[in-house]
């Protein structure tokens, strides 16, 4: 059982969805979801008596979700109670359901492959290099996305050896580096390309790839030149970083005549018709 095919028992159904945008989230209608898994009559008893369950588990990773409002089958706007992706599949994992078997068959051979994948790095990088080909990207283009991705492990590497905390910290210095050289937030870029929660390397053209990789290496080495004491100075490092690599994308655009970010996405540059996850519940 592939993950394409486990999603696919959601098709027959209708699953509600909300876009959190600033929290870049999906989140899915609960009832909706336990209707697919469980066939029961009254999905919303159904709910509660799980819900209670799992409290009684001491369970907090589902029972601490939240209500949205969402149309309700009579057209009405109604508040109901809503989960993310990792939720979800916490939740699945309680459903006494052929159908909910699928999932729970998928989440456990994922979880062996993540833990094969940390005792030895290189199968984590075959199997990721089989995955984008797969998609249908070239393998010239597979190529470079996996160096992209050493390159930025050589630049969180350097961040981190700076005392630059992960998380909201690394998410500033690559805001600061992308707006530099694509004039584009991470965030303004995905919204220029279409994009909700997919990773934004993974929708750029060779020239993108290439222009974000050299931001980043630049701002690397000008990092481990200059010694960043705290983290404003790594701030315009990332500026100068970026900056090169934009002066860069301004003199190839001159002399093609064409911009080079693009508001293609996978989708387009390689005709892919595999979807992820949160896209094929939509």
């Amino acid at each position: 059982m592939t993950k394409e095919t486990a999603i696919k028992l959601f098709n027959d159904r209708k699953i509600r969805t909300h876009w959190d945008q600033e929290q870049e989230k999906w989140y899915f209608s609960i009832v909706d979801i336990v209707g697919v898994l469980s066939d029961s009559v009254d999905v919303q008893s159904y709910w509660r008596k799980l819900k209670q369950r799992l409290i009684e588990e001491g369970n907090e990773t589902v029972t601490n979700c939240h209500a949205l409002k969402m149309k309700a089958a009579d057209g009405k706007m109604r508040l109901t109670d809503v989960a993310d992706t990792e939720q979800i599949f916490r939740l699945v994992q309680s459903i006494p359901s052929p159908k909910a078997e699928p999932f729970k068959i998928w989440l456990a051979k994922v979880a062996s492959e993540r833990i094969d994948e940390i005792e030895d790095p290189e199968i984590g990088i075959d199997r990721l290099m089989e995955t984008y080909l797969r998609k249908g990207y070239s393998k010239e283009w597979v190529n470079q996305r996996l160096k992209s991705i050493e390159i930025r492990k050589d630049l969180t590497d350097e961040w981190e050896s700076r005392g630059v905390e992960k998380g909201k910290e690394y998410a500033i210095l690559t805001d600061d580096i992308s707006k530099a050289w694509s004039g584009f937030s991470t965030k303004e870029y995905k919204v220029h390309k279409d994009l909700k929660k997919e990773n934004l390397r993974d929708h750029m053209t060779n020239l993108e790839l290439v222009l974000n990789m050299l931001a980043e290496a630049t701002t690397t080495e000008i990092s481990k030149e200059k010694n960043p004491k705290d983290f404003e100075d790594s701030r315009e490092i990332a500026l100068q970083g970026g900056t090169i690599a934009g002066n860069t994308r301004k003199e190839i655009e001159e002399k093609t005549g064409k911009k080079i970010v693009s508001k293609q996405n996978a989708k387009q540059i390689n005709s892919l018709n595999s979807k992820g996850i949160d896209q094929i519940i939509q």
